[in-house]
C-alpha cells in the first residue's frame, strides 16, 4: 500500500474525531428534495430584497468543492449531479458544535444542507444553512489541476475524479444517455422492436474484424465475443419480427486510437420489405431528429470542420468518387492485371488476399477519397469482395447494394440491401474461407445455421449498423472516443 501523504494522514485523524462525536464518517441515508441547478434557475430572477418576504426552504446534498472560512460565518460551495450551489453557514444559525464540525470539513467531503434560499448582494443564489449534516469523509484530497492535456491519461484512468473536476466531462456523461434514449424513441415510433442477442458465439461472423477469444469451461469450448449483431437479428426477420434493432456492446481485437476502442457500442437495425434507399432515409431522419430534439441545432464543429446535418445528404457511388479524385473509372475496367498495374503505379501495397478487383478499388477509395468526405455523404456501390452479406447490384454483379455514411472523413454507418438468397450466401461464405486460407484473419466463418434460416425464406430487407460512440463524438463535438466512453480501455498503471 502507498505511504500516506501528510494531507491524507490529517484527513484520517479528522475521521477518528468525527467518529468520536458519534457520527458515522461514511454516512447514512439522507433525504433531499432539491438540486442545485433547479434552485438557481427557479430563483435567478427574484430580486435580492424579495427574499426577505419569502421563507422558501430546501434540502440538498453534494460534495464540497470550495470553502471560504471567515471566523463565525463562512461560505462554501457544494456540487451535486446538476452542478454547484453556494452555501452560507453561520455559528448563529447552526450553533457552535455544528459550526465546529463544519470547520473541520475538507474539500471533497460530502455533506447535506437544509436551509433557506437567499441571494447575496452580488446576486448569487445561495442557501442559508440552518441544518448541516456530515455524510462522507473524503480521505484523499481532490487534485488542484485535473483538466490539462498532460493529465489526459490519468483522467481516463480515474474517471471518477475527472467527473468531479471537469464540468464538460460531466455534461457529456449525461448527454450520451439522452442521445441513446432519443434513438430508442425514434426507432420505437417507427414500429421497430428493440431486442437482445447473444454476446458469446462459437463462430466469427457478421463483420470483417479480429475477435476476442474466451473459453466456456462447462462445455470446454472456445468462444468469441461478438464482433457484430447482424446474423441473429436477421434470423428474427426470418421468424417474422420484421423490424428489429439492438444497441449493445461489441468487441473487436484491434488497436486503440482517437476513433477506436476495442469495446464499443453498436446499433444494428433491420427492416423487412425495405432496401438501401430506405436505410438512407432512416439514417438521415434519425440524425436530424437527434439534432433537433436533444441539441436544438443542425451544425456541429467536429474533426476541425463545421458539419451541417440539415437537408438532403449527398449520395455518390464508390467508383464515381474515385474517378472524381483520380480520373480512373473502375466501372470500365474488367481486367485484374490492369487493376494490379494501376495499384502499382499509385504505390498501393496489397496483401496476397487483396489482389482482387474489389479489394483494389477499396484501397483506392481509402487512399484518395475517404478523408475528403467531410459533409454527410452516403457512399454506395461497394465491390462484392468486401461485402459478403450484401445483395448484388442487379445491373452489375461485381458490386453490391451497400452504403457507408461518412462524416468528417470517418465512417459512421454501414448499410445493406440484405442478401436473402441462401445459395448465394453460402457461396460468399465459402469465398471468405478461401480468403482466410490466404491470410485474411478478419474473414468470416461459415454459419450453416444462418444459411438454413435463409432457406426458410427471409423477406427482402434493408439493414444498417451505427457506431454509437462515434455518433456521440459528433454530437458532443469530442475528438476522442475516450471522451464519450466513461471507462475506455487503458493500459494498466503499474506503480513501483
Amino acid at each position: 500500500m502507498e505511504k500516506l501523504t501528510e494531507q491524507e494522514q490529517v484527513r484520517r485523524e479528522k475521521l477518528e474525531k468525527i467518529r468520536e462525536l458519534g457520527i458515522d464518517p461514511f454516512g447514512e441515508k439522507f433525504e433531499r428534495d432539491s438540486f442545485a441547478k433547479d434552485i438557481k434557475e427557479k430563483y435567478q430572477d427574484v430580486e435580492h430584497d424579495e427574499f426577505e418576504k419569502m421563507d422558501d426552504k430546501v434540502t440538498v446534498a453534494g460534495r464540497i468543492m470550495f470553502v471560504r472560512k471567515m471566523g463565525k460565518a463562512s461560505f462554501f460551495t457544494i456540487k451535486d449531479k446538476t452542478g454547484p450551489i453556494q452555501i452560507y453557514i453561520s455559528i448563529n444559525d447552526v450553533g457552535e458544535e455544528v459550526y465546529t464540525l463544519f470547520k473541520s470539513a475538507d474539500i471533497g467531503d460530502i455533506v447535506g444542507v437544509h436551509g433557506k434560499v437567499m441571494k447575496t448582494r452580488t446576486g448569487e443564489v445561495t442557501i442559508k444553512c440552518l441544518e448541516y449534516t456530515h455524510l462522507v469523509k473524503a480521505l484523499r484530497p481532490l487534485p488542484e489541476k485535473f483538466h490539462g492535456l498532460t493529465d489526459k491519461e490519468e483522467r481516463y484512468r480515474r474517471r471518477y475524479v475527472d467527473l468531479m473536476m471537469n464540468d464538460e466531462v460531466r455534461e457529456v456523461a449525461f448527454i450520451r444517455p439522452k442521445i441513446i434514449r432519443c434513438i430508442q424513441n425514434f426507432m420505437d415510433s417507427r414500429g421497430f422492436t428493440e431486442v437482445e442477442t447473444p454476446v458469446l458465439s462459437t463462430l466469427l461472423t457478421g463483420a470483417a474484424a479480429r475477435p476476442f477469444v474466451t473459453h466456456h469451461n462447462a462445455q470446454d469450448l472456445d468462444m468469441f465475443l461478438r464482433i457484430a449483431l447482424e446474423l441473429p437479428l436477421k434470423r428474427l426477420l426470418v421468424g417474422g419480427m420484421e423490424a428489429v434493432y439492438e444497441i449493445g456492446r461489441t468487441f473487436r481485437n484491434e488497436g486503440m486510437d482517437a476513433k477506436h476502442n476495442p469495446e464499443f457500442t453498436l446499433m444494428e437495425a433491420y427492416l423487412a420489405y425495405s432496401d438501401l434507399e430506405g436505410m438512407m432515409d432512416l439514417t438521415e431522419k434519425m440524425f436530424q431528429t437527434i439534432a433537433d430534439q436533444v441539441f436544438g441545432k443542425t451544425t456541429y464543429h467536429w474533426a476541425d470542420n463545421d458539419i451541417d446535418l440539415s437537408g438532403k445528404w449527398k449520395r455518390v457511388s464508390m467508383t464515381d468518387a474515385i474517378k472524381e479524385k483520380t480520373g480512373i473509372d473502375f466501372k470500365e475496367i474488367d481486367s485484374l492485371d490492369e487493376c494490379l498495374k494501376l495499384a502499382e503505379e499509385h504505390n498501393i501495397e496489397l496483401l496476397e488476399h487483396e489482389k482482387q478487383y474489389g479489394h483494389i478499388i477499396n484501397k483506392f477509395f481509402e487512399k484518395y477519397v475517404e478523408e475528403t468526405l467531410i459533409q454527410p455523404t452516403f457512399l454506395y456501390g461497394h465491390p462484392i469482395e468486401i461485402s459478403p452479406l450484401t445483395k448484388k447490384d442487379k445491373d452489375d454483379p461485381r458490386f453490391t447494394q451497400r452504403f457507408e455514411l461518412f462524416i468528417g472523413g470517418k465512417e459512421f454507418a454501414n448499410a445493406y440491401t440484405e442478401l436473402n438468397d441462401p445459395i448465394d450466401q453460402l457461396e460468399r461464405f465459402e469465398s471468405q474461407l478461401k480468403e482466410k486460407d490466404m491470410g485474411n484473419d478478419e474473414a468470416n466463418d461459415i454459419d450453416m445455421d444462418f444459411v438454413e434460416a435463409l432457406e426458410y425464406g427471409m423477406p427482402p430487407a434493408g439493414g444498417i449498423g451505427y457506431g454509437i460512440d462515434r455518433l456521440c463524438m459528433l454530437f458532443t463535438e469530442q475528438d476522442s472516443i475516450r471522451d464519450v466512453i466513461l471507462f475506455p480501455l487503458m493500459k494498466p498503471n503499474i506503480k513501483e
